[in-house]
């Protein structure tokens, strides 16, 4: 990702760290404050529900990661993982920012990892099945549900039921857009509502 003698001597000026092997670069919940490039070793992030844990991805020397959360400004919805003895440079937005106005074509790599991920992740949603997300993501609805005395309401983002469930946002999404098709939930207002909490349990029987 990182090239050029004047993007080096920012990269230089940043925040560089060594990890050991199982250290953790950080955890779900965390600010997200930093984009990480791997300069050596490899690095795993990890997605935990109540039910399991999973690896979405292993990285290595080159690869980048935690970019949404630091250009959306979000808390991490996965844990980083070193998976042997690594090293990384932590950027903060504005180095980022700074370094893409200096050398666009960072930008330009960074666009075209995200895409090659963004299709990756469609190849895999075409292999499963969406029954087999259906679980997770209607566990994840009721934990970030309450019952006002006319039905249950959820005002959590997409991003917060996706961590939730330890399912991507796009697996998250296909699968909650199969309970609304099924009139198990509905949007109104940007909250999920759950008409009949009694038939979303039942999905979970029908699997």
């Amino acid at each position: 990702m990182l090239a050029g003698e004047d993007t080096a001597a920012r990269v230089h000026t940043s925040y560089q760290r060594s990890l050991a092997p199982g250290e953790v670069v950080f955890d779900e919940g965390d600010p997200a404050d930093r984009l990480y490039v791997i300069r050596s070793g490899e690095v795993e992030l990890v997605r935990e529900n109540a039910a399991r844990q999973r690896t979405v991805a292993r990285l290595g020397p080159g690869d980048f990661f935690g970019e949404l959360g630091v250009v959306l400004g979000e808390k991490r919805t996965a844990r980083a993982v070193a998976v042997s003895q690594t090293s990384v440079i932590a950027l903060d937005r504005d180095t980022l920012e700074a370094m893409i106005v200096d050398q666009p074509e960072i930008a330009i790599r960074m666009i075209r990892v995200l895409v090659s991920r963004l299709i990756e992740a469609e190849r895999r949603l075409s292999l499963l099945g969406v029954d087999d997300l259906l679980p997770a993501v209607v566990r994840s609805v009721m934990r970030h549900s309450t019952n006002d005395g006319k039905g249950m309401k959820s005002k959590s983002k997409l991003r917060e039921l996706a961590a939730s469930a330890g399912l991507s946002m796009l697996e998250a999404h296909r699968a909650l857009h199969q309970l609304i098709d099924r009139e198990l939930v509905s949007l109104a207002n940007d909250e999920l509502l759950v008409p009949d909490r009694e038939a979303l349990l039942a999905s979970l029987d029908a699997e």
